[in-house]
């Protein structure tokens, strides 16, 4: 008995020092990526000069705190907060789906959230109420997807690949619609759009971070509240009924929490693909599929993930700056195909 025990926590005990590695490893990419730029900076520098404006031990403010706080410290946490939503939402998707290719891109959600910004800021109703009227609008579009993969499931009963099938056909048909809009729209507005699909952290301001910070955390606190029961989920509904779990409820609550915390991240980044389907993808081979620290877990991974992919996308041709989109495509592609081809049952 006691050997079992003693097991058990070592097993617990792996799983924390993974997610302890995650944080650290998010801490150092924070780091060089605050010292990443035209104004050169040391890892050291950059870190003693937060610490410096956060502790008021510098007045007035010097051009390394500006450098800082007001053009890459909102960068940067914003890219941390877009990291965790999405691969929380993509490990919980992955969860209710039973298919690690699900996430909120390759599902439609993210697409769907795009045109629904798209619409709102062609239409002009951002400029007429503002960046919640983007959110809203983002977030009610971004439900279309979700009712489509619902529909599906009660229709008939479809395979796991067929309720990734549809929502890829989703994301088609969003992005088509998105690129109708893009050709009778004038110029200022196609490129706000552009810079929607392709996804980019060059519009987040220390303005939108607090919608950023309330979704995200909002998201991942509902679904760390349903860790358990996507736990049993992962049996199959027939099996979780047996056991007490409402799946309906469930899968509602939490399809409602990855929509509202996607639509939110695409409203001010833009669509970034793969980091919802990478990150819960590698984390489950170190953790298994236990969604109590899966999700956590998933999310300080994909936080580093695209703060990785946005260091790339900095410095690989600077001073040009590339979308992060596009540097997480060209990591996301190959793996997508590699799941589809080379995936092993005992990795899920």
């Amino acid at each position: 008995m006691e050997d079992v025990k003693s097991r058990y926590h070592a097993y617990i005990y792996t799983k924390y020092i993974f997610i302890l590695v995650c944080f650290l490893l998010l801490l150092g990419i924070i780091g060089i990526s605050m010292s990443l730029g035209s104004y050169g900076l040391s890892f050291i520098e950059s870190y003693q000069v937060l610490l410096s404006r956060l502790l008021h031990l510098s007045d007035p403010e010097t051009v390394k705190e500006h450098v800082i706080m007001n053009i890459r410290l909102p960068r940067i946490i914003g890219g941390i907060l877009a990291g965790i939503g999405l691969a929380v939402a993509g490990s919980a998707m992955q969860g209710i789906m039973k298919n690690p290719l699900a996430d909120p891109y390759t599902t439609g959600i993210s697409t769907g959230a795009g045109f629904g910004a798209a619409v709102a800021i062609i239409g002009g109703i951002g400029a007429m109420f503002g960046d919640v009227a983007i959110i809203l609008n983002a977030f009610i579009f971004s439900l279309i997807p979700m009712f489509v993969i619902m529909s599906l499931s009660k229709m008939r009963k479809p395979t796991p690949s067929m309720m990734i099938l549809a929502g890829i056909a989703t994301m088609y048909i969003f992005s088509a619609m998105t690129t109708l809009m893009m050709i009778s729209a004038d110029a200022n507005d196609v490129q706000s759009v552009y810079m929607w699909t392709v996804g980019t952290l060059d519009k987040v301001t220390w303005d939108v971070i607090p919608y950023m910070l309330i979704s995200v955390a909002f998201g991942c606190l509902l679904l760390v509240w349903k860790a358990k029961e996507l736990n049993v989920m992962s049996i199959g509904d027939e099996g979780a009924v047996g056991l007490g779990v409402n799946v309906e409820k469930t899968r509602k609550i939490t399809l409602f929490a990855i929509s509202i915390t996607a639509a939110t991240i695409v409203s001010f980044t833009g669509v970034i693909g793969f980091v919802g389907m990478i990150s819960p993808h590698v984390v489950r081979m170190f953790l298994g599929s236990d969604h109590r620290y899966l999700i956590p877990a998933s999310g300080l991974f994909g936080a580093t993930l695209l703060m990785m992919a946005d260091g790339v996308a900095r410095t690989i041709v600077a001073p040009t700056i590339l979308p992060v989109g596009v540097i997480t495509a060209f990591i996301g592609g190959p793996l997508f195909l590699y799941l589809i081809i080379c995936r092993k049952k005992e990795i899920w």
